[in-house]
Parts: structure tokens; sequence; C-alpha cells
């Protein structure tokens, strides 16, 4: 059964989605504060996005470079759980999850313990070539009956098709419409496209092609700025925006508030 995004975002188009990009976590290769420091960062963060007008949140670990794959450790499980759950506290917009790289079951774990209305998932369907290794197995059928098993169908799943950071040449014989056919086949409940890396614009006839090839909403994933987004609106149903919404335009930085207001106003 797929997740009305409507009932989540409050509306079916023009949805914007803001990033928190938590602090390196504990054991990671960057780690330089507590994981209390690290709260309330990501707190002031989302705190700053709703005041922009965003109409969502979500917190990623992107910091925690260079990624493991699928199986990230209990220590930032349990750090993401207490963002999140910090996060949850201090706004009241509707809120998402990922967890790097590929770990969706924790992601869908950390956001049910937390509230948070959604997860953003890599590997949903098809194998991929990614810069943590190859995502061997599709990940729809584990996590959509891990889903059910702890009652967590309320949460939605948007699923990045032929993602970022990959190469997909065992997959070159695929269009992007194929990827979103299949996406929703196998349960997702939304799509997500990108370019070739973080803060690389996408095709936009991708997202034209993906929405002509599924009933499922389509959200662009990387490359937003104000000079392109109503444009990118005109062709998905939302957008995912990091790295435009940073000092200096760059992801590692903090949520410039100037940024994300200029964002907003070009709605």
């Amino acid at each position: 059964m797929s997740v009305d995004l409507s009932d989540i975002f409050g509306r079916d188009r023009d949805i914007l989605i803001g990033m928190v990009h938590v602090g390196a976590l504990p054991g990671t290769p960057a780690n330089e504060h507590d994981p209390l420091t690290i709260i309330e960062q990501a707190v002031e963060e989302a705190c700053i996005l709703q005041e922009a007008g965003f109409d969502a949140v979500m917190v990623e670990n992107m910091h925690d470079r260079p990624y493991k794959l699928r199986e990230v450790g209990p220590e930032i499980i349990a750090c993401m759980t207490g963002v999140t759950s910090a996060v949850r506290c201090a706004i009241d917009l509707p809120l998402g999850v990922q967890i790097l790289a590929g770990a969706n079951q924790a992601s869908l774990a950390t956001a049910h313990a937390s509230t948070a209305d959604f997860i953003r998932a890599e590997g949903f369907c098809y194998a991929t070539v990614a810069d943590e290794g190859i995502m061997d197995e599709a990940d729809a059928g584990p996590l959509l009956r891990y889903r059910r098993m702890i009652d967590a169908e309320h949460i939605a799943i948007l699923a990045d098709i032929r993602k970022k950071h990959s190469s997909h040449s065992i997959t070159g014989d695929l269009t992007i419409g194929d990827w979103a056919h299949t996406a929703e086949f196998m349960g997702a409940d939304g799509v997500i496209i990108t370019g070739s890396a973080t803060g690389m614009a996408a095709d936009l006839q991708d997202a034209t092609d993906a929405g002509a090839a599924s009933k499922l909403p389509v959200f662009v994933g990387s490359g937003v700025t104000p000079e392109n987004l109503r444009s990118t609106l005109d062709k998905a149903h939302g957008v995912i925006v990091g790295s435009s919404i940073k000092l200096e335009g760059l992801w590692q930085n903090p949520v410039d508030p100037d940024r994300a207001a200029q964002l907003i106003a070009a709605r």
C-alpha cells in the first residue's frame, strides 16, 4: 500500500525539502564534536529552514564520509535517532531521514522511533555500482517487509533512481523511465532524480520522462538553485535542496538564512 505524499506535505506540487547535513558522527573520520553539540547544530539549522518557509526538512549523515555500505553500526543509528528526535521536537514541518550509504532499514527504524514522516532510500531497485561499492541486491523487498514488520507503513519511501555518485553501466540498457516504472512496481512512494554528483543539476528531461513512465511523484534531488528552481518545479513535484542554501553554496557549510530565504522567494 503506497503512502499519499499530499497527506505528508499538505500539497501535491511545489514541495521544497531543505537538507540538514548532520555533523560527522562519533566513530567517523571527520568527527570533532560530542553528540549533544551535533544535535544542537542540527536543531538550529532545521529551525532556520522552518523560519525560511520550507515545506519539509530532511536530516542526513553526509559528513560521515567515507561511507559504509548498508551496515553503518549502532553508534550511527543511535546518534541519528537522537538528532532526528530533537529536530522533531523543535519544528512542526514534515521530517525525513537518510542514513548513508544505502542504510535504508536503519533510516526507517530511525524515522519510526523519532516520529518522522519519510525516508530517502538508495539501491531500492536494480543493482548499482556506487562509490561505496556494489549495491548488488535491490532493497525494495527487504525494506517493505521490514516497514510492515515494525508497523511503519505510514512512513513514505522516496527512492533514488539512477542515483548520483554511481556508475550505471550494468543497467545501461535501461532508461530513466524504466527505473521509475520499476520503482513504482516495487512499491516506492516517490522517486528522486539527480545529477551526477552532489550539487550538480539534474537533466530536467529525466524528470519529464520519469513522470511519464509512472504515477509516482518525482523529486529533483541535486543542483537546485534560485535560478533554476521555477523551471525545475515546472517539471517535478518537488525538490530536495542542500548545497545552494549553505554558506558559500557549499554542502559542507551550515545553512545560510539569507540563501535559504532567497530560494523560497524564487518559488
